[in-house]
């Protein structure tokens, strides 16, 4: 059994990104950048107006009442061809280019209209209302760079560049296996004597896709040796990363690990000095990763959180350390001694700071849905009162 954090390293070391793809712009999002996104023109690509009014000359309107006779129209999209002369003024719209030979706008409200006139009673005063051609950006500029998570804001950043196509790092490929002859599919339990609703492994499928993965498979698979070993080697030729939900421990019918030894298992590290999750494991088969959780639900979504998570973004070209970001936060209630492995309790925020769940049981479901953080307290520590602090983690 090793510790916590000698199975944060080894996990990190495994976290390696899995190689670039050239995907659709719009697939990309919630994607991480191969490559630094470069524009291909200038934003805007020729001055611009910023408000609704008319374009003119600066020459012209230093002095009023003046009259400019109107000459056309400028929209976005569909700008002005000709060029403004003295005397004249051209209709234009925010996002309108700003024709040839003008270099302000005067915007809508200092001006009236009497027929094809434009007439300004007093001097329009303000800025020039014109954003110049590049002052956004220039063609050739890296608006992204490599390594960059395409979140919302990025994702205009990547449109704007003009790019159809983004090159990103592949997504790891998960497969999700349930384990256990009393599981069954969620709607059918209440039908049966003894079934219990198969709920971890959604709980898993859903985390892998946060931190970057896409589940291609969730199996539900009774404890039949031959069966598990044959829905193993399945999951090898599809995945990237198979993750199995309980059988670790030493039952006579846990065969979370037996299930890919024909596939040459070779464990990273097979159990954990922690609560919950100390049954934990990771192990290469098929040049794949294989993750073991437990079966109980809140042990096995902690333990996805600390191991799952870190792993699943460094393959998918993320910073694995982003994922166990530890903060420090002061106890909104008490927490009791531990025991001899480091402990980590699910809590939630409060205006008071992090407040513990009374209800730490490894097969709490409901308490598990209210949890938004997790409290890391190392073995054989104190009680702490409220008021103190500890490191936390989101949840």
């Amino acid at each position: 059994m090793i510790s916590f954090d000698e199975a944060v390293d080894l996990t990190l070391a495994e976290a390696r990104p899995l190689g670039a793809e050239t995907i659709p712009l719009p697939e990309a999002a919630g994607r991480t950048t191969a490559a630094a996104v470069i524009a291909l023109d200038d934003s805007p690509r020729s001055p611009v107006s910023s408000m609704d009014g008319y374009a003119v000359r600066a020459a012209d309107v230093t002095s009023a009442p003046v009259r400019l006779r109107m000459i056309g129209q400028s929209f976005p999209g569909a700008g002005f061809e000709g060029t403004v002369g003295p005397g004249q003024a051209v209709r234009i719209f925010t996002g309108g280019p700003v024709p040839a030979g003008a270099d302000r706008v005067v915007i809508q409200e200092v001006v009236r209209r009497e027929g094809d006139e434009a007439v300004l009673d007093a001097l329009p005063g303000g800025p020039a209302y014109v954003r110049p051609k590049g002052s956004d950006f220039r063609a050739g500029e890296v608006l992204l760079e490599a390594g960059r998570r395409l979140d919302p804001r990025a994702m205009v950043a990547a449109g704007a560049a003009d790019r159809a196509e983004i090159e990103v790092m592949r997504q790891p490929r998960v497969v999700v296996m349930g384990t256990g002859d009393e599981l069954v599919e969620p709607g059918s339990a209440h039908l049966t004597r003894y079934g219990i609703p198969e709920s971890v492994s959604h709980g898993v499928a859903a985390l892998a896709g946060v931190w970057g993965g896409v589940c291609v498979g969730r199996l539900r698979l009774t404890d039949d040796l031959a069966l598990l070993k044959a829905a193993a080697r399945r999951a090898l030729e599809t995945a990237d990363v198979a993750v199995v939900t309980g059988g670790a421990s030493v039952g006579d019918r846990d065969f979370a690990r037996a299930m890919f030894e024909d596939c040459g298992l070779q464990l990273v590290f097979s159990t954990v000095g922690i609560k919950p999750g100390k049954p934990t494991w990771m192990g290469r088969a098929m040049g794949r990763l294989v993750v073991g959780l437990p079966g109980n639900p809140t042990s096995a979504l902690v333990t996805a959180r600390l191991f799952l998570a870190p792993l699943i973004s460094g393959l998918a070209g993320g910073r694995p350390e982003d994922a166990l970001a530890w903060r420090t936060m002061r106890l909104a209630t008490g927490l009791p001694a531990t025991g001899d492995r480091e402990t980590f309790y699910r809590g939630r925020r409060t205006a008071d700071g992090v407040e513990p769940f009374s209800d730490q049981d490894s097969g709490s479901q409901k308490t598990l849905a209210m949890a938004d953080l997790l409290i890391r307290r190392g073995a054989n520590t104190p009680a702490l009162a409220a008021g103190e602090e500890v490191g936390t983690l989101d949840f």
